[in-house]
């Protein structure tokens, strides 16, 4: 499809020569390339569509080939790779071997750092702006934050800072009162009663020109700064941003490429911190992500016209977890259920409608989230905190200081743990086992099924020695489903006397289709289930995994701290003798982005090449054996 400007091959360097009515153009373009684009292929919609204009303001004055400009967690980036030679590639994005959904340096010197998690980028870009005055450079440093990541607690640890180092710096705040789900707290509010009009802002600089070519000028300047503070005090509401150190400027209609540019202007040349307040619409330009941005913040293949989503959806780990945990809630009035802005995504939905003063969703603060849920369990309730895995590593200090210490009775939901495919390196679940079983009296969960989901959660909310922690992954559940839970560590699925292949959560599907193709080939194979992954081994579980002289672990984490390596390092330490152990993991790389299925085939996680890889181990053993006979 032709697109008219947006098939210019002079992308960015000819936005500056464009008049307001080529720049409308050249916006709408964008969006129906989004469109066309995001729907064939999934990713995040509405917040692209709501940064269209502001992101054309940021290269028509910036040079991201030099000036650093950063996205905070980079679900709004789109407009900015295909304005930086990335058009083309926009068929394979987030798939396997394509470009990503966030920003990636590897990708593009445009892109100044990765991106994938919220409030970090004032932190980045305040580092950024001290390397470049320590060594001499010349070059902006801009950061674009959303109002969401803005609850994050990291965001105003960089604000405090980075205002107080006068360093210049600026801060655009795309305030669009959303992150996924509606935005919640006192920030968003503050936000709310913020006016201060551009043309006063632009006045102002203009009297300071003047006055500084006089020494009057300077006395008359001193007196009309305190005047006006006097003023601004009584007529206006002080602005926090301003308290900690920064030019407020705003707010500017964020859909108004020249108007934002006269802002990024005065900005760039006041040679301080300046934060830029910009009013934008999430999902802007399509009528149904501007009346559920929520529901459109990322989608899977979509229909234009109708908005529908081409695949059904399905039930999941996470909407059973919402269902299960509302049931037991019915009896139960203690339980309560906290979020860090993620209600819907961890499935707490329907919690949050039927009891409202037991659901908390705190915003993106992951550290606060868990630091409350002890303070409530502290105090008698049963909270149930529900997390994404790759956004509950910000929270581990608190697991160890505010949880495990006292050895407190939290409930954690780890979803999306293992691998989640299309969104990357920043947000497979791989980490979560390897971190948790390193914590003192932590008890760590996996289901394989919903049934075992289910009872799982009955047993945690039942659990008060300690804290207790379900896993499980993103999407639904796959061949098996039956319920092995009863409270062992770890059950045995199916007999064998050759090989034991061993694994837990959602990966046991593999081992299973594993065992199928080895038991063609005459190898007898045993299947073991971990459902307690922080259990030690039981002598009789050693006992039968040893009688068949070899064993093969699967899981979809690191290998470091996880369930493989702990075996392996038990049958040495008890000197238990083994033909071959074969460990398999994700490597100790960072998984590429792609389907689930194309990351399990990446790391020989799935059930043919498991099978293959221990026929091949058999068959060495053989020749091994052989050899060492003549």
């Amino acid at each position: 499809m032709r697109y008219g400007l947006l098939d210019r091959d002079d992308l960015p360097s000819m936005l500056g020569s464009l008049t307001k009515e080529q720049l409308d153009e050249l916006c709408g373009e964008i969006r129906q390339f989004l469109l066309d684009h995001v729907s064939q292929t999934g990713g995040h919609l509405a917040s692209n569509l709501g940064v269209v204009e502001l992101t054309i303001a940021l290269h028509r004055c910036f040079d991201t080939s030099r000036d650093r400009l950063l996205f905070d967690v980079g679900h709004q980036c789109y407009t900015h790779k295909i304005l930086t030679g990335r058009k083309d590639a926009f068929g394979q994005l987030r798939q396997f071997g394509g470009i990503s959904g966030f920003l990636k340096p590897s990708e593009s010197i445009h892109d100044a750092c990765i991106t994938g998690h919220a409030s970090s980028s004032i932190s980045v870009a305040q580092g950024m702006a001290h390397a470049r005055t320590l060594l001499g450079e010349d070059y902006s440093v801009v950061a674009v934050i959303g109002d969401g990541a803005l609850s994050g607690g990291m965001a105003y640890e960089a604000l405090n800072s980075a205002g107080a180092s006068k360093e210049p710096l600026i801060v655009v705040l795309n305030d669009n009162n959303m992150s996924i789900d509606k935005n919640v707290g006192a920030m968003s509010r503050h936000l709310q009663h913020l006016r201060v009009q551009p043309e006063y802002i632009r006045m102002k600089q203009d009297v300071k020109q003047v006055l500084d070519r006089s020494r009057v000028g300077e006395r008359a300047a001193n007196w009309i700064s305190r005047s006006k503070r006097a003023v601004k005090s009584m007529v206006l509401q002080c602005s926090m941003f301003e308290q900690m150190g920064f030019t407020y400027l705003g707010p500017v209609d964020g859909h108004d490429v020249l108007a934002i540019c006269d802002l990024l202007q005065i900005a760039k040349d006041m040679k301080k911190p300046v934060l830029i307040h910009v009013k934008t619409k999430k999902g802007k330009g399509y009528s149904y992500a501007e009346q559920q941005p929520n529901k459109y913040h990322g989608v899977s293949k979509f229909n234009i016209a109708t908005g529908q989503p081409l695949k059904k959806a399905v039930t999941n780990f996470s909407t059973e977890f919402g269902k299960e945990l509302v049931r037991l809630a019915k009896t139960n009035p203690k339980i309560c259920a906290i979020t860090a802005a993620m209600p819907s995504g961890t499935g707490l939905g329907t919690f949050s409608q039927l009891y409202p003063q037991r659901f908390f969703d705190v915003g993106i603060a992951e550290e606060h989230a868990v630091a409350m849920t002890a303070g409530m369990a502290k105090q008698g309730l049963r909270p149930v905190c529900a997390l994404y895995s790759t956004f509950l590593q910000r929270a581990y200090d608190q697991l160890i200081h505010d949880v495990a210490i006292d050895h407190v009775p939290i409930v954690l939901g780890i979803d999306r743990a293992g691998i989640v495919g299309e969104d990357g390196a920043t947000h497979n679940g791989v980490f979560d086992v390897g971190f948790l079983r390193q914590i003192p009296g932590m008890t760590l969960l996996a289901p394989s099924s919903y049934a075992e989901l289910r009872g799982m959660l009955r047993s945690a909310v039942q659990h008060t020695d300690g804290p207790i922690a379900l896993r499980y992954p993103r999407g639904g559940e796959g061949a098996y489903t039956e319920d092995h839970w009863q409270g062992q560590a770890a059950v045995c699925l199916r007999e064998g006397t050759d090989v034991a292949l061993v694994s837990y959560g959602i990966m046991i599907n593999e081992a299973l289709q594993a065992a199928e193709l080895l038991e063609a080939h005459g190898v007898s194979t045993a299947v073991y289930k971990i459902n307690i992954l922080t259990a030690a081994f039981s002598d009789e579980f050693l006992r039968q995994v040893s009688q068949c002289g070899r064993v093969a672990v699967i899981e979809d984490v690191m290998h470091a701290g996880g369930v493989g390596q702990a075996l392996a390092e038990t049958l040495a330490l008890q000197q238990i003798q083994m033909n071959w152990i074969r460990l398999f993991h994700t490597d100790s790389s960072f998984a590429p982005q792609g389907a689930v299925r194309q990351i399990y085939e990446y790391y020989h996680l799935d059930g043919n090449a498991v099978a293959k890889t221990c026929l091949e181990a058999i068959q060495h053993e053989k020749e091994e054996t052989g050899r060492s006979s003549i």
